[in-house]
C-alpha cells in the first residue's frame, strides 16, 4: 500500500507542470445568420478557474469551443497560453486541452480504463495504464472495481468522474468543461464537485467551466463572467459581482439565485 501511494503521489504530482493562460478577444460568431457571440471578450489566468453563466442560448458552449477550434469564429482573435490558436495544429491542439462535455463523451463500448487511456496514447505516454489508473483513483474511482467496465455499467457521478479522469490523465495542460454536471442528481453533483476540488487543491490548471447553475459557478470558479445575447456582460468575482452588478442583468441574476437559495433552506 505504501508503495502505492508513493506511485500515486509520484504520477500525479507530475500531471501539471505548466499551467496555460486562456484568452478571447472580441470574438463574433454566427450559425446560419443568427448571431451566436457579438463581442464576446473573457481572459482565464493560468491556473485558475472561470465560470460562464448565462440563460441557454447566450453563447457559454460556442465560446467555450473556440478555445479548441471546435469552432472558428468569424471575427475576433483566440490565444491559448498566449499562442493564436489559428497558428496551432487543431489536434494538437486538442491534446493539450482536456475537454469535458455535457454528458462526459465516454465511448460506450471501451472500458472505463481504455476511455481514460484515449489522449495518454495518442500522445505516447511511457506508462498508459499507469496513467490512467491514478487519474481514475484520484477522482475516487477504484481502477480495480472500475477500470473494466463500461460506462453504460456506471451512474451519472461516476461517469462524469471517469470524464474527469480522462481530462487528467495526459497531463493537459488546461480544462474546458462544458457544463458537466448539469444532468446530474444533487448528490451525485456533490461526488463530482468533491472530486474536482480534489483536483484543483492538488494541480496547478486552467479551466473553462460552462454552468448554468450560479450556485456551483461560486463554489468551483475563483471568477464568474457573465453572458448574454452573445457578450460578456461582466467578469469578476463572485463578492464583486454581488457588490457592484454592471447592469441590471447581473443584479437580477443574483438576486434570483439568492431567492431560490432561500427558498431551499426555508423547506
Amino acid at each position: 500500500m505504501v508503495d502505492r501511494q508513493g506511485k500515486l503521489h509520484r504520477t500525479l504530482t507530475g500531471i501539471r507542470s505548466v499551467a496555460l493562460d486562456l484568452e478571447a478577444d472580441t470574438l463574433h460568431h454566427a450559425y446560419r445568420g443568427t448571431p451566436a457571440l457579438a463581442g464576446a471578450s473573457v481572459r482565464v489566468p493560468a491556473g485558475t478557474v472561470t465560470a460562464l453563466v448565462g440563460e441557454s442560448g447566450c453563447g457559454k458552449t460556442t465560446l467555450l469551443r473556440a478555445f479548441n477550434r471546435l469552432v472558428q469564429p468569424d471575427r475576433g482573435s483566440v490565444r491559448v497560453g498566449g499562442e493564436d490558436v489559428l497558428t496551432l495544429d487543431p489536434v494538437s491542439l486538442r491534446r493539450r486541452l482536456g475537454y469535458v462535455p455535457q454528458h462526459g463523451g465516454l465511448l460506450p463500448h471501451w472500458t472505463v480504463r481504455r476511455n481514460v487511456e484515449l489522449v495518454p496514447r495518442l500522445t505516447a505516454m511511457a506508462d498508459v495504464t499507469g496513467a490512467a489508473d491514478d487519474a481514475l483513483e484520484h477522482v475516487g474511482l477504484d481502477p480495480g472495481r472500475f477500470g473494466d467496465r463500461l460506462p453504460s455499467e456506471l451512474s451519472g457521478g461516476q461517469r462524469q468522474r471517469a470524464a474527469l479522469a480522462r481530462a487528467l490523465a495526459a497531463k493537459q495542460e488546461a480544462m474546458l468543461l462544458d457544463e458537466p454536471f448539469g444532468a446530474l442528481d444533487a448528490i451525485s453533483r456533490g461526488e463530482v464537485h468533491d472530486a474536482f476540488d480534489r483536483v484543483r487543491r492538488d494541480f496547478s490548471f486552467t479551466a473553462l467551466l460552462v454552468t448554468h447553475d450560479l450556485a456551483e459557478a461560486a463554489r468551483l470558479a475563483d471568477r464568474i463572467a457573465v453572458m448574454r445575447v452573445g457578450r460578456v456582460e461582466q467578469e469578476g468575482t463572485v463578492e464583486d459581482l454581488q457588490r457592484v452588478p454592471a447592469s441590471d442583468y447581473v443584479r437580477d441574476l443574483f438576486e434570483r439565485a439568492r431567492a431560490a437559495h432561500a427558498r431551499l433552506g426555508s423547506q
